[in-house]
C-alpha cells in the first residue's frame, strides 16, 4: 500500500460556522454534530470564527481508491504507529483516508510505516 505525504502544515479547529471556510482550498475536512462544528484545513486558511484551534499537524494519505468492503486498514496504520506512541487524528473521505500526526513525529511515522512495508511517494505540495 501507498502513502502520500502532504507538504503543508494543518490545524485543527472548532468553529461557530463555516462561512469563513476556503471551501476551494485542496483539503479542508468538515464534521457537524448536534455539539460542534469541526474544521480541518490548512493552518493558513483558518477562517477568524474559530473557537478553538490546535496547530502544528501534518497530513498523509493512503493512495488510490478503498473500496469499502476493505477491512483494517486504518487499524494497520493507526497501530504500526501506536507502537511508536504516534497518536493520530484520522479522517476519512469517500475514496480513502487521511492520517494527521502531530508534526514533531511526522518523520518518525513514515519511517515507522515504510519498515512495516508501506510505500512512500512523493511529498504533494
Amino acid at each position: 500500500m501507498r502513502i502520500r505525504p502532504i507538504a503543508y502544515d494543518f490545524a485543527v479547529c472548532k468553529v461557530q460556522d463555516y462561512s469563513g471556510v476556503n471551501l476551494e482550498s485542496p483539503f479542508c475536512f468538515i464534521g457537524k454534530t448536534d455539539e460542534e462544528r469541526s474544521l480541518v484545513c490548512f493552518a493558513q486558511d483558518v477562517p477568524a470564527n474559530v473557537t478553538h484551534r490546535e496547530d502544528g499537524w501534518r497530513a498523509f494519505g493512503i493512495e488510490g481508491e478503498l473500496d469499502f468492503s476493505l477491512i483494517g486498514i486504518l487499524a494497520r496504520i493507526c497501530g504500526i504507529l501506536a507502537e511508536r506512541e504516534i497518536g493520530v487524528f484520522a479522517v476519512s473521505t469517500f475514496n480513502t483516508d487521511y492520517i494527521l500526526v502531530k508534526a514533531e513525529h511526522f518523520d518518525s511515522a513514515l519511517s515507522a510505516l515504510a519498515e512495516a512495508g508501506y510505500q512512500i511517494t512523493h511529498q504533494e505540495s
